[in-house]
Parts: C-alpha cells; structure tokens; sequence
C-alpha cells in the first residue's frame, strides 16, 4: 500500500489528495499505548502535513502539502473554503430538517454557517470496513451536504441536532479538488491552484 518515499520539491507547493480509509489517525503519529493505522502507513512523503483534519471514523478526502501558507488558505475557516460531503443519516430527512441544515443550526459552540444539502440516491462507494450499524426498523438515508467552516465533528453534530444521527460520512470535496477515481488509501499529487 505504501508507496516508496519521496522528497518535496522546492520549486512549487506540493499538494496531496489522500482517500483516508475510516479508522485510519488524521495525522502521522500515534503515542497511544496501543498503535492505529496512521497517514505514515499510506504516505511515503517527507515533509507534507494535513491541511485540515477528517476525524478517525470518517473517511475520504484529506489534503497534505507541504506549503504553510496553502495548509492556511486551505484550513482556515476565515478562507471560507467549501468542503462536500456524502453523508449517510439515519432517519427520514423532512423538509423541516433540511431547511434548519440550509439556513443553519446552533450547536453548543454557536450557531453554523448556512449550508447547502440535498437528499441524493446512495452513492457508488466502496464498502466501509467495518460495515455501518443498520437497523432494519429505522429507514437511513444519504445526504450531499457542503460547509463552508470546519468545526470539531461539524457535520455530524449538525445532523444530530436535526434528529439524523450520522452512520457514515464521506467527504467528497474540498475546494476544486475531488476524491474522484481514488480508492481508500490512495494519494496522488495535485496542483495547487
């Protein structure tokens, strides 16, 4: 899975796309007693670093680069940089529900930005290892939900809020770049435009 390693080029930013399985850490080290799969064990290139952080148990699009002011305008929620993602609830998202995504729901850290969300049909991925809990009594369905911030577990703490706990969360996009013709724990450089 791991590629061999790789120096960073001076000449210009390097910018990574990584599809970051779920329970892999978001960063490249782990001093708990008992070691998780880190971004080391799928990126072989020295000096790059997260822009952005995917919580443990979501999956899909991080960023790395080795250019601080990118890792800024990239992070940064001031940048107001827009992340999309695929977002299994469950639940049967009403119109009031929606509505409170769109306009904004307040979560114990203040209110969210409004935010763009459409039911979609479930999407084309890759099975989750391990599977979601599905319950058979309770319906679950798939959102397409974009931000434009990056609280601490946001998505899901704004779907909770609206009575769809998530299942599963995917992000999909961030900016211009896409998770597009990436299997999970596959990377490939991009341009930083």
């Amino acid at each position: 899975m791991l590629a061999h390693a790789r120096e960073p080029c001076q000449n210009h930013p390097m910018l990574i796309l990584f599809n970051k399985p779920f329970g892999v850490l978001p960063q490249f080290t782990d001093n708990s007693a008992a070691p998780r799969p880190t971004l080391a064990d799928y990126v072989a290139v020295r000096g790059v670093y997260p822009a952005g952080r995917l919580d443990m148990d979501s999956e899909g699009l991080m960023l790395l680069t080795d250019d601080g002011r990118l890792q800024a305008r990239i992070a940064d929620p001031r940048h107001k940089m827009e992340k999309t993602y695929l977002v299994q609830v469950e639940g049967d998202p009403d119109q009031d529900a929606l509505r409170a995504l769109q306009t904004g729901v307040t979560l114990k850290d203040g209110p969210t930005r409004p935010a763009r969300v459409e039911p979609i049909d479930a999407p084309d991925l890759w099975p989750r290892d391990p599977p979601i809990r599905v319950r058979k009594s309770v319906p679950d369905h798939w959102l397409r939900l974009t931000i434009s911030e990056g609280r601490n577990r946001q998505v899901r703490r704004m779907t909770a809020a609206v009575g769809l706990p998530t299942l599963r969360l995917v992000r999909w996009q961030v900016g211009n770049w896409t998770l597009d013709g990436l299997a999970p724990g596959q990377w490939r450089e991009a341009g930083a435009d």
